[in-house]
């Protein structure tokens, strides 16, 4: 699924919290945004999947407008995986991950054998094979994490977005997270705080400052010292580690 952004801005009340963002993503690839925490990367992937209504601009799907699509449909092609919440529910970890068969099965039908298969493979890909039963409240915040994840991929959509989903994930399941959608042949636009895992899962990268976007391109094109002064208000030198990934080294504070 291609994603366009054209000229979008979405307002909360009178103040902008986006505005003027175009931005192009082919089918079956891997962009990330980036920037500084308010900078816009959390109201934009709203946006996209549907929840919030532009104040100005479009968002198209292969080419469509969403504004003429169902929710229904938006959440047969699409899925969403916000920062994990912490709210309390009856539910147990294999209800959650089988809500994403919910856009394509009839209000009073319970869960097909095929449905049961999808689901399943969705939590052995999240490594969470075993805990179907355990009840949603008893779970860690990184477990609850991978389940929100299982929960898309049993939707099957043809593209994922996702909001800082390695929050709560210890350091091998964050990299799993990310080799999963480096691998994918989904479209996916995934909101991240580490540029150095940015810059080596994602194709692609888009900056925001301020509700803006400041530089799209590759992350070499993106991540630059000037930039990081500017946007981030770090110092940092740009170059490749042992294994020629782009790495950024901080310089500390004066």
């Amino acid at each position: 699924m291609r994603i366009d952004v054209e000229q979008l801005a979405w307002m909360a009340g009178s103040t902008t919290i986006v505005s003027g963002i175009d931005l192009a993503v082919r089918s079956g690839e891997t962009v990330g945004l980036v920037g500084p925490n308010g900078s816009g990367k959390s109201s934009l992937l709203r946006c996209v999947a549907g929840l919030r209504t532009p104040t100005r601009g479009t968002v198209r799907f292969d080419s469509e407008d969403i504004r003429g699509w169902s929710p229904r449909r938006v959440a047969q092609h699409l899925a969403f995986v916000e920062q994990a919440s912490d709210a309390d529910s009856d539910l147990r970890l294999g209800d959650v991950v089988a809500l994403g068969r919910t856009p394509f099965r009839d209000r009073w039908r319970g869960l097909s054998r095929a449905d049961r298969i999808v689901v399943e493979a969705a939590v052995e890909r999240v490594e969470l094979a075993g805990l179907e039963g355990r009840a949603w409240k008893t779970l860690s915040g990184g477990e609850r994490q991978r389940a929100h994840l299982a929960r898309a991929l049993a939707q099957q959509p043809w593209a994922v977005l996702l909001d800082e989903p390695t929050n709560h994930l210890d350091v091998k399941h964050q990299l799993a997270l990310l080799e999963l959608l480096a691998e994918t042949d989904q479209t996916v636009i995934v909101a991240l705080h580490d540029l150095s895992m940015a810059a080596r899962y994602c194709d692609r990268l888009a900056m925001l400052h301020s509700g803006t976007l400041v530089a799209s391109g590759t992350p070499e094109e993106v991540l630059t010292p000037g930039r990081l002064r500017d946007v981030f208000g770090i110092d940092a030198e740009v170059g490749t580690d042992s294994l020629g990934n782009l790495a950024i080294a901080y310089r500390s504070p004066a």
